[in-house]
């Protein structure tokens, strides 16, 4: 963001983002938001003790994880990249989890205005975890540099992007199925 508003250049530099920021810029932005204050919409004392709370940060973390899923398809697809750092795999991977990332913000969205919470909460939690892919992909580029001694390329890399987000899906997998169920309706009195 630094070396984007004229900043000292930390990084190589990134002719992709300085022809066009605009989109990099939002998905930062979005996706910190989205991150940061979607992780305290999990938080149960939040959801029980304050729930106008709850639901006006949650009308945020949707627009915020909307348009951070939305423009981190934008430079999927408009962007060039090298080979070296997205290949085809992860080309596809990235355009279908950031349109299901969209889409279960979408029905988590629906799901909270019909009161279904499970479905609601079980979206989101996916959402998030695609969201996440990024700081799981992080940790195990890590641990590959210190295992191999380079950052990993081409194929090994979208290997270990895919991964992170494989990971990710597991572990809310998981979550959700730790999550209270709906308890099921009593069924109404037929009519003769």
């Amino acid at each position: 963001m630094f070396e984007l508003t004229g900043g000292p250049a930390i990084l190589p530099p990134n002719p992709r983002a300085l022809a066009d920021p605009l989109p990099i810029t939002l998905h930062i932005l979005t996706s910190l938001v989205f991150c940061i204050a979607g992780a305290l919409q999990f938080l149960p004392s939040i959801r029980r003790h304050n729930p106008a709370s709850h639901r006006i940060n949650g009308r945020v973390v949707a627009i915020a994880g909307f348009v951070s899923a939305a423009t981190g398809l934008w430079m999927t697809h408009i962007y060039t990249f090298p080979t070296s750092l997205q290949g085809n795999l992860l080309y596809w991977v990235r355009i279908g989890l950031g349109s299901l990332m969209m889409g279960l913000i979408v029905w988590a969205v629906i799901a909270i205005r019909s009161r279904n919470i499970f479905r609601h909460a079980a979206s989101m939690l996916r959402a998030y975890a695609i969201a996440q892919g990024a700081s799981t992909q992080t940790m195990i580029g890590i641990v590959w540099i210190v295992l191999a001694g380079s950052e990993a390329s081409g194929p090994a890399r979208d290997a270990i992007m895919v991964s992170a987000w494989v990971f990710n899906l597991a572990v809310a997998e998981v979550l959700i199925r730790r999550l209270p169920k709906p308890r099921a309706q009593p069924a109404a009195p037929r009519r003769q």
